[in-house]
């Protein structure tokens, strides 16, 4: 097939829409659903995302899409019993290193994973296509499916759940083009390979990164590279824990994401995990209600009236000093940044969310002072003289 129309574009005014191959036929093939523009944009993306993290790790990795940026992305690391239970991760499925790492990649910030475009970088199997079946979920794209995964998705969203097919030997052409206001834009498609070569260069008087520390900022690049710029990525075990995608400022995107990677952290904490909830309530209901509890908004889901509708037994308030206790004790998260950090401000903030790690292009006229912040925490900061940016 060379070309497939859409519902409509960007937005349902936006007629008519479609894709189509200038030369030869579409590298995917829709099994169920009919996907939309934005859809596409998230699936491609993705599969891109999570073709390098595999290429790079060795390891089966998953991406969560939203408006073509990442929410989540990660590696099929085994989980934990606390973050099985913070994914909510249903103890009856068999996990697999791919279910692993789909379960990391959609729980690192489930508020905006709402509603996903999925990329796995292998065949889907049964317990992969099991946690999707319970999320709310737009589709996903695969280069396989197992006969149990694909009639377990089939049934999702009674019939019209999108399950797409990538050629995981498609190569595309060398030069991109896109068209904005009528002008078309073209350009050498960003090949870049992301390895431990890039982090050679380490500047700070720490040099010493791990295997594991090396792993998680090749992560937080590859990452980067298909997220919307500017973009700041906070990495962990193998897995994103706070993207900042999208801020015109470098420091919005280190707070936007270390307070997602904040977030992610707090959720683990014995207040949040010993949260009874009333039965039946709905995922998105849960997930909504744990954000506002560890917010300032908190008495929103306490007051009298707003807690008998949420909780069995109303939460004690999960004070400032407790949640600043239990921060403190996040460590050796990894930090990546698709351009140069302008200000040693980026790293104080970093450090508040456990950064001991650091990867970026460096050139900064204010490097000196960058370093120097890095060097009064002890963090090793590697320049990789290469920058990232998506758009």
């Amino acid at each position: 097939m060379q070309e497939m129309e859409l519902k409509y574009g960007c937005n349902p005014n936006q007629k008519p829409s479609r894709v189509f191959m200038e030369e030869g036929e579409i590298p995917f093939t829709v099994l169920c659903g009919k996907p939309g523009y934005i859809n596409l944009l998230d699936a491609l993306n993705g599969w891109q995302l999570v073709k390098e993290l595999k290429e790079a790790t060795g390891l089966p990795a998953a991406t969560s899409f939203k408006h073509v940026s990442p929410a989540g992305a990660a590696v099929g690391l085994p989980l934990s019993d606390t973050l099985k239970k913070i994914y909510f991760v249903d103890e009856t499925i068999e996990m697999t290193p791919l279910a692993n790492a789909y379960a990391r990649a959609r729980g690192a910030d489930r508020m905006s994973s709402f509603g996903d475009f999925i990329s796995l970088s292998d065949v889907c199997d049964k317990a992969t296509a099991q946690l999707i079946a319970k999320e709310v979920s737009d589709g996903v794209i695969a280069p396989g499916y197992t006969e149990e995964a694909l009639e377990i998705l089939k049934g999702k969203r009674n019939g019209n759940y999108n399950v797409i097919q990538i050629d995981p030997s498609y190569v595309p052409a060398p030069i991109e083009r896109k068209q904005v206001y009528g002008v078309t834009f073209e350009q050498g498609r960003n090949e870049l390979k992301i390895d431990t070569e890039l982090l050679s260069n380490v500047v700070t008087d720490n040099k010493e990164m791990t295997d594991a520390q090396k792993r998680d900022l090749m992560i937080a690049l590859i990452t980067l590279k298909y997220t919307q710029s500017n973009s700041v990525c906070y990495v962990k075990d193998g897995q994103a824990i706070g993207i900042g995608a999208g801020q015109q400022s470098r420091i919005h995107c280190t707070r936007l994401a270390g307070n997602k990677a904040d977030i992610w952290w707090l959720r683990q904490a014995p207040q949040v995990l010993n949260l009874q909830f009333v039965d039946g309530i709905k995922r998105a209901d849960r997930d909504n209600a744990i954000d506002v509890y560890i917010s300032d908004e908190y008495m929103d889901v306490l007051a009298d009236g707003a807690w008998e509708k949420i909780f069995k037994v109303k939460p004690a308030v999960f004070t400032k000093e407790e949640q600043k206790e239990w921060l403190a004790k996040n460590t050796d998260v990894a930090l990546g940044s698709d351009a140069f950090f302008p200000f040693g401000d980026n790293i104080e903030r970093a450090r508040k969310s456990g950064v001991t790690v650091i990867a970026q292009p460096g050139g900064s006229i204010r490097d000196d002072n960058v370093i120097e912040t890095c060097n009064k925490f002890g963090m090793a900061m590697a320049f990789t003289g290469i920058r990232l940016f998506h758009h």
